[in-house]
């Protein structure tokens, strides 16, 4: 039993880690794309934000009188809504009991990572849709010795550093307009 802030007994199945999985590779079955969901709030947010900090950079240029502005290459609402796709690869491990687990490896790993037969420790934690096989964490491979760690691309890689650095500026723009107007 776990106990939560006001101490009453909540069980452990709730916990989204899982035991780890030792065995022998199967297969790997052919990887497809998945998208992962972006949050309105957050990105309406990072949004408002950024275009703050792209008002106060076409109002210099504008007053500099410097060739056409930057923001050519900007993306649509509609496009960043989307959100980004990863890889999704299934697994299959044979454990020490004979069993067959069904796992999914979210991102990208070497050809050569996984082959089939190889002796593996599987870290996984199970998914917000229970429909899902649990998702790998890191893979070793006790063949070859090597450590697996598959990576999945974020919210905020699918955003991009010129949009996070806008939406940076802008929040620290609008937080000193907000203290001058305090201040007063």
């Amino acid at each position: 039993m776990i106990m939560t802030r006001t101490d009453q007994p909540r069980p452990a199945a709730a916990s989204r880690a899982l035991p780890p999985v030792t065995g022998h590779v199967v297969r790997l079955l052919e990887g497809y794309p998945r998208e992962i969901r972006v949050r309105q709030p957050l990105l309406l947010a990072v949004l408002s934000t950024a275009a703050v900090a792209r008002l106060l950079g076409r109002l210099l240029t504008g007053l500099l009188s410097v060739g056409t502005g930057a923001g050519g290459g900007r993306r649509r609402l509609k496009d960043l809504r989307k959100g980004p796709e990863f890889l999704v690869t299934p697994l299959r491990v044979r454990t020490a009991e004979g069993r067959i687990r069904e796992l999914e490896i979210h991102g990208h790993l070497p050809q050569s990572a996984l082959e089939p037969a190889d002796h593996v420790q599987v870290t996984v934690r199970r998914q917000r849709d229970p429909e899902l096989a649990p998702r790998v964490e890191r893979i070793v491979n006790l063949t070859t010795g090597q450590l697996l760690t598959p990576r999945t691309p974020t919210l905020w890689s699918h955003l991009g550093p010129a949009l996070l650095l806008q939406a940076t500026l802008g929040t620290t723009l609008l937080a000193v307009v907000a203290a001058c107007t305090l201040t007063r």
